[in-house]
C-alpha cells in the first residue's frame, strides 16, 4: 500500500513544487491544505504529512503537526524556512526540512518515514534534521 501525503503550505507555487516531487517519488498526494482548518478537514485521508509553519491563518504549523500526530496518527515532517519556530511542537513530528530544499531531501525523507520501522535517527539526507531519537517511535504508530 503506498502511502498519502498531506501538503500544508499556503503558497500556491511552493504547495505544487512539492508535489510534483511526492509523485515523483512515488507517493499520492491526498490533499493541500494552506490553514488549519483545511489540513485537519485533510487528515483522515493521509499517512504523512510535510507541514510549513507559517500559513494563510498565522503560525498555526506547530499546532498543526501536533493535532496531526496525536489526533490523527499522522507522521509529521516539518518544511520551513524557520526551524526555530517548531519549539515544543518537535515531539510530534520526524523532523524538519530546511527551505529552500532539494527535491531528493523531500524524497528521502519521505520514504523513511513511509517504512514500518524509520531510521530516521540515523538518517544522513541534505537539508533534513530527524527530530526522534531511537525507541521513540513507538508512541507514533501510523495508521497505515
Amino acid at each position: 500500500m503506498s502511502k498519502k501525503i498531506l501538503i500544508v503550505e499556503d503558497e500556491i507555487f511552493v504547495a505544487l513544487e512539492i508535489e510534483q516531487i511526492v509523485e515523483e517519488a512515488g507517493f499520492a498526494v491526498s490533499a493541500i491544505a494552506a490553514d488549519r482548518e483545511a489540513a485537519l478537514e485533510a487528515a483522515g485521508s493521509c499517512d504523512i504529512a510535510l507541514v510549513d509553519l507559517n500559513l494563510r491563518d498565522g503560525p498555526t504549523g506547530p499546532v498543526i503537526g501536533m493535532e496531526l500526530a496525536s489526533r490523527f496518527g499522522v507522521r509529521v515532517i516539518y518544511v520551513t524556512a524557520n526551524p526555530s519556530q517548531i519549539g515544543e511542537a518537535s515531539v510530534a513530528a520526524l523532523g524538519v526540512i530546511a527551505k529552500p530544499f532539494r527535491a531528493h531531501s523531500i524524497s528521502a525523507a519521505l520514504h523513511l518515514a513511509a517504512a514500518d520501522e524509520p531510521a530516521l535517527h540515523m538518517a544522513n539526507i541534505a537539508g533534513f534534521t530527524p527530530f526522534l531519537p531511537p525507541g521513540t517511535w513507538n508512541g507514533l504508530e501510523s495508521r497505515g
